[in-house]
């Protein structure tokens, strides 16, 4: 049924032609080998795979992925994680994708077809979650209705104007939310955010409203403070004792000094200050 093709590969087109299936004609046929068997181990990794059981007794996988931008390469990535997971686990797969960026969260809503155009194979369809349909969420009552959603809510809409105002919304509720479920939480929108400004909005946050908190972000804040507090006050008595010693600081020495937050190296100079005849000495061999 299949070697004829082999030894007429020709025989498609006029097989094309039989079915009613408009496929261009061929110009040239080559026969590849037919071992699918990867040869060697090539990794690949979901962000996250959840089995999800359901009240009709039909479970299904769920696939989720982080998307930060565009990628072409990754419809064919995740329409191999779909075929993948149905030959492995036998049971059907959903993609969800989570994006913070609009452009490519409604990029990656978009089916894409593989095959033929004339007679598409596989179509892929991910869900997606993103700015342009997750909740804007900025009343502390709807918050606390579903805590989980919200946090979703304000990780996708990092960049939205009214970030600030969501994430107080946060902080609202969690002033009244055990430490065990704080926690968790925090970290997550924390390193939800990345590298958006709403990051640092969020890092503020922290520090005033749940400043009680243990949580590993609330005590790198505080350890943060409490470093710059020691380096503003190592930099000041640099400068005192040249005060005591009657030695003029230059306005660019001043400035060297209390910008620097390596404590070791305000240490060295606090030493050399009690016996530099000058203020700028305390930077030889710097």
């Amino acid at each position: 049924m299949h070697r004829i093709f082999q030894e007429h590969p020709d025989l498609f087109s006029r097989l094309s032609d039989v079915l009613g299936v408009n496929i261009p004609q061929p110009t040239s046929f080559t026969v590849l080998p037919n071992d699918l068997t990867e040869t060697r181990p090539l990794e690949r990794r979901l962000d996250t795979l959840l089995r999800l059981e359901t009240e009709d007794d039909e479970p299904f996988l769920l696939a989720i992925e982080a998307q930060g931008k565009k990628d072409p390469n990754k419809h064919a990535s995740w329409a191999y994680y779909a075929s993948y997971l149905l030959n492995k686990y036998r049971l059907q797969p959903l993609l969800l994708v989570v994006c913070q960026d609009r452009a490519t969260a409604e990029w990656a809503a978009r089916e894409v077809s593989f095959g033929p155009r004339q007679w598409p194979l596989l179509t892929l369809r991910p869900m997606v979650a993103g700015p342009h349909n997750m909740p804007v969420i900025t009343n502390p009552a709807e918050v606390r209705k579903d805590l989980a959603l919200a946090t979703l809510s304000a990780i996708t809409h990092a960049t939205n104007p009214k970030a600030e105002v969501i994430l107080k919304a946060m902080t609202n509720v969690l002033r009244d939310t055990p430490a065990a479920l704080a926690n968790p939480i925090i970290e997550l929108i924390a390193q939800g955010l990345g590298k958006h400004p709403a990051a640092e909005i969020w890092r503020k946050l922290v520090a005033v409203d749940l400043s009680f908190y243990k949580s590993p972000l609330s005590e790198e804040i505080r350890d943060e403070g409490r470093a710059e507090g020691e380096t503003r006050r190592a930099a000041q008595d640099i400068l005192d004792v040249f005060e005591v010693r009657g030695i003029d600081v230059p306005e660019a020495v001043r400035e060297r000094i209390t910008s620097c937050d390596d404590p070791e190296t305000l240490r060295r100079w606090h030493r050399r200050a009690i016996i530099a005849p000058s203020a700028d000495e305390i930077f030889t061999d710097e």
